[in-house]
């Protein structure tokens, strides 16, 4: 099982930029799949980015294509979000996730992700 603490969130303009932080325990970060998803009020939990154990590959969902930039330093266990050109619609809680099962590409499902993060609060004012 992974510790996850998600930091960074707050309130910004539109345009604005965020920087998200995910910090993980365990020694075997490395080998994990890492996700950031979302939830806005009143809607269900949304993929956002993923990022492979080897950091070789990505994947952005296509409403933040151009916007957003997942990356990881598996040396810190730590995986960030970079949230550029923010809008309003991507108001939400965004949580961390980590998926242990050895993926060799990104994973967009929430299934493939056993622990999550309590959540940070982005808020994107117009």
């Amino acid at each position: 099982q992974v510790q996850l603490v998600e930091s960074g969130g707050g309130l910004v303009q539109a345009g604005g930029s965020l920087r998200l932080s995910c910090a993980a325990s365990g020694s075997t970060f490395s080998s994990y799949v890492m996700g950031w998803f979302r939830q806005a009020p009143g809607k269900e939990r949304e993929f956002v980015a993923s990022i492979t154990g080897s950091a070789r590959s990505t994947s952005v969902t296509n409403s933040v294509r151009g916007r957003f930039t997942i990356s990881r330093d598996n040396a810190k266990r730590t995986v960030h979000l970079q949230m550029d050109n923010l809008k309003p619609e991507d108001t939400a809680i965004y949580y961390c996730a980590a998926g242990s099962r050895g993926w060799l590409v990104p994973r967009i499902s929430r299934n493939d992700y056993e622990d999550w993060g309590q959540g940070t609060q982005v808020t994107v004012s117009s």
